[in-house]
């Protein structure tokens, strides 16, 4: 099997030693708990002096700070270090296959292999084997690129779906006799994640064979009721901005190379991430929720109707007393139990969307949408509106309560747009390309991928450029 045909690569992973505090090394992902940096203080705390990811990592609640310069290249010393004094060991080449327990899952399933960057494209209207699910912001590439391209190693928390219904590729796995290769607690009360090494030829042209029959056009097509669509078959669910990250620093690299052919033989070629099936059942898709900072709550509406107004749209909100009031309305409009607007959802005609300020709960109802699911339909007002705002802010939450909270505060609003249904992602970005900025999370925030896997991605003299495959 030519594994660039299924933009496929077999990495060699670097995992701690022996000796090393798992618990303590492995770290959420950096871009989870961005307004609450007391989350980042509790993990500096019970991490202490131990070696940890949290070293390797920049927390996007601190990417604004003013020693950010001093930060990232106190990152490039520590992976040279822990390359240097033995804290990282090569793995044989090979894949793991990933058992995490969350507290909302008891199994969810994935396989850390390296995809290649040349079967990749972010840019709109990708046709590529790996799509984005989301559009990349290009001002947000600056800092992960500042990181990247002069880091020695990469750790991922880059979570990749297949749409594999049939359950032929992932999950057979686990009836294997594999190497463990760790077992361990998460931090924070994030759960347990096990991990078993895939070296041997056998089972990984079982696993390529069984990616490559996903990508069979005539199957492919033939699932999704199209005709002569190019097959997706990656779609990059958690870290689209890291992925499209590792993209631009490849890109670089490329176009600066003397010897453009020996290049492709470059480690940075590749990208670590973690596939997982999209009907894994331990995998749940959660709605991204919206806070908007330093606004006028009667005036923001007011910008409401007559954005959505001039689209064509028709637009109202209703609020009342209590959140319970206003989620029992909510409920009933959803099972279209009030025939004039619950027809309307049903032809998905109307889209009806939650809201909290600091003394309001309330429902946005936008009649005639011009984008097909909720959220988008709100974020492009949000662009708009932010645009012409410079005081005004946005952070975007996972958790209900978390918003509440937030939004409680004088001069903000909290918005609850609902998730889209995971079987119907694939479909939506083949047809729709990439979906607007935060559409939906993969999980709650402690369900999201750990670094833990390490990838070497600088060349040394003494290690031979692996083969492209």
């Amino acid at each position: 099997m030519n594994l660039k045909n299924i933009a496929l690569h077999i990495p060699t992973i670097l995992l701690p030693n022996k000796d090393i505090d798992l618990t303590r090394w492995a770290v959420i992902a950096c871009d989870q708990y961005t307004s609450q940096p007391e989350y980042w203080a509790k993990v500096k705390g019970f991490v202490g002096e131990s070696p940890s990811t949290l070293n390797l990592m920049l927390p996007e609640a601190c990417l604004e700070s003013e020693n950010r310069e001093e930060v990232i290249q106190d990152i490039h010393r520590r992976m040279e270090k822990y390359l240097a004094d033995g804290t990282l060991i090569c793995q044989k080449p090979g894949f793991i296959l990933v058992d995490r327990k969350t507290p909302y899952a008891a199994s969810r399933k994935g396989l850390i292999v390296a995809l290649d960057l040349e079967g990749y494209d972010y840019s709109k209207g990708s046709r590529t084997l790996v799509r984005p699910t989301e559009g990349v912001i290009p001002e947000r590439l600056p800092s992960r690129i500042r990181i990247r391209e002069n880091a020695a190693i990469e750790l991922p928390h880059i979570m990749v779906l297949v749409d594999d219904p049939g359950k032929t590729v992932i999950e057979p796995l686990f009836e294997k006799n594999l190497e463990k290769l760790y077992d361990f607690e998460l931090m924070m009360g994030s759960g347990h994640v096990e991990g078993y090494m895939i070296d041997d030829g056998n089972t990984i042209s079982e696993i390529t064979n069984g990616l490559s029959r996903l990508t069979d056009p005539e199957a492919f097509n033939k699932k999704y009721g199209f005709t002569n669509k190019p097959p997706l078959l990656y779609a990059v669910g958690d870290g689209n901005h890291s992925l499209a990250t590792a993209k631009s620093v490849w890109e670089k690299i490329k176009e600066r190379a003397e010897d453009k052919k020996a290049i492709m033989n470059h480690p940075a070629r590749y990208a670590l991430v973690e596939l997982v099936n999209v009907h894994d059942p331990g995998l749940r898709f959660e709605p991204i929720h919206r806070v908007v900072f330093n606004v006028n709550f009667e005036g923001m509406l007011q910008e409401m109707r007559s954005f959505y107004t001039e689209q064509g749209s028709g637009f109202s909100y209703k609020t009342y007393e209590t959140k319970e009031e206003m989620q029992k309305e909510f409920d009933k409009l959803k099972q279209h139990e009030q025939s004039t607007l619950g027809e309307l959802l049903k032809q998905k005609s109307l889209h009806i969307i939650p809201f909290v300020a600091k003394d309001s709960h309330g429902l946005l109802i936008i009649k005639d949408p011009k984008l097909n699911i909720e959220v988008a339909t709100l974020q492009s007002f949000l662009d708009t509106y932010l645009k012409s705002r410079l005081e005004a802010s946005i952070d975007y939450i996972h958790g209900t309560g978390v918003v509440t909270s937030l939004a409680s505060k004088p001069g903000s609003i909290g918005f609850y747009p609902p998730a889209i249904p995971k079987h119907e992602l694939f479909r939506t970005v083949i047809l729709d390309g990439a979906l607007p900025r935060k559409t939906f999370s993969m999980g709650a925030a402690d369900e999201k991928r750990f670094y833990l896997e390490c990838r070497r991605i600088t060349l040394l003299r003494f290690l031979a450029p692996q083969p492209v495959g």
